[in-house]
């Protein structure tokens, strides 16, 4: 069995699927694994380093895709990219691994189903204790936690510890995070380590204990209203109206005395919610920072730009794409592991070869097109 590994193609896309030490272990596994040159070098992965491991390369995306009977990628592959149809260099049947965005990313989806692709959305990975290891949302979310803490230190024009000096003292910067996910629990962490003042919100109420246990003060609105704001599947529900305008009245209090804020929320296949709107924007103070990390699905602010940084009322938003890829070797590593647990489960020990197990949760969760068709359910009502 050959795996395919292409370069990604996407604007501000830096990773890479695997890793020499991946794929040393796929190797291992039975596979024979292809990378088309150049492939890893946003992660600092070099053509070298891959051979040492065991991969072959390829000169093109076509010489690495063409044979493979399974594609490991970051993003979906693109209908055009760069002038090419990556959909079209697959061979059909082939099986194809990656974040694919399918819920916001259906003609893709379709596609490769068009071109008899069997495909997996890592994104739709059920969350059972099981899946952990190949959680993909959670270890780029991890990551972009912590960088969300380090590029507003970039931007803020003051200190982040209280710091005691014969001229004065500093008083330590108030952080805000919005959404204590995966991200928001490290942005907390990190903010900590850094000497802030920290609170954050969450409709779920379960996590104020997590939050508390990093140092966070949690800022709750209503405790009953938010009882059930949890899905079967770990995820934020979205809140009713009612509940969106008082939890924007207590938040718009609360951001009149923060330095920073950092917004993470985030509804599958939906866009994200706007949790400060202009008129909050306006009463923050001068020079405060807001990183708003879901501005690829439209942004938690109203006044973010994707991909930019603009200063609006004395506040600068930041609105980076793809900050995972900002740490890209980190990002890479544990996005390639991620996807080295979800294959190898499915490959017989005694023959080395790939028995996908279609019965399995994981397996049913994350499949998106089979046989021509598309099968995962959120895609088919």
């Amino acid at each position: 069995m050959k795996i395919g590994v292409p370069k990604e193609r996407q604007a501000d896309e830096l990773r890479v699927a695997v890793s020499p030490d991946t794929v040393k272990k796929l190797v291992g596994l039975g596979f024979s694994v292809t990378i088309e040159t150049g492939a890893g070098a946003g992660a600092s992965f070099t053509d070298d380093a891959y051979k040492a491991a065991g991969a072959a390369i390829a000169d093109s995306a076509r010489a690495a895709l063409g044979d493979a009977d399974v594609v490991l990628k970051v993003r979906a592959p693109m209908a055009n990219a760069n002038g090419e149809n990556e959909i079209s260099q697959l061979k059909s049947g082939a099986i194809v691994i990656a974040h694919m965005s399918a819920l916001t990313n259906r003609d893709a989806m379709k596609a490769m189903a068009d071109a008899g692709v069997t495909a997996f959305a890592m994104e739709l990975l059920p969350r059972i204790t099981r899946a952990q290891s190949m959680d993909v949302l959670s270890s780029q979310s991890n990551l972009s936690g912590y960088k969300a803490v380090l590029d507003a230190a970039a931007v803020f024009g003051r200190a982040f510890p209280m710091m005691m000096t014969a001229a004065g003292t500093v008083p330590p910067a108030k952080v805000f995070i919005m959404g204590a996910g995966v991200a928001g629990l490290q942005a907390i962490a990190t903010a900590k380590r850094l000497g802030a003042v920290v609170t954050a919100n969450d409709v779920r109420p379960a996590v104020k204990e997590q939050v508390e246990s990093l140092g966070g003060k949690f800022l709750q609105v209503d405790a009953d209203a938010t009882a059930n704001a949890e899905t079967a599947g770990g995820y934020a529900k979205e809140m009713s109206e009612d509940f969106q305008k008082r939890q924007q009245d207590v938040v718009r209090q609360h951001l009149t005395k923060q330095d920073i804020v950092i917004t993470t929320a985030l509804i599958p296949g939906r866009p994200a919610p706007i949790l400060i709107t202009e008129e909050m924007v306006k009463g923050m103070p001068e020079g405060s920072v807001i990183i708003d990390l879901a501005v690829e699905a439209g942004g938690n602010c109203a006044l973010s730009e994707f991909g930019k940084t603009v200063k609006k009322y004395g506040v600068t938003i930041v609105g980076h794409a793809n900050v995972p890829a900002r740490l890209a070797q980190d990002a890479s590593t544990l996005y390639a592991k991620n996807l080295l647990n979800f294959i190898a489960p499915q490959v017989k020990a005694d023959t080395k070869q790939l028995a996908i197990n279609w019965d399995d949760e994981i397996i049913k969760g994350t499949l998106v097109c089979k046989d021509g068709k598309l099968v995962h359910p959120m895609l088919t009502q």
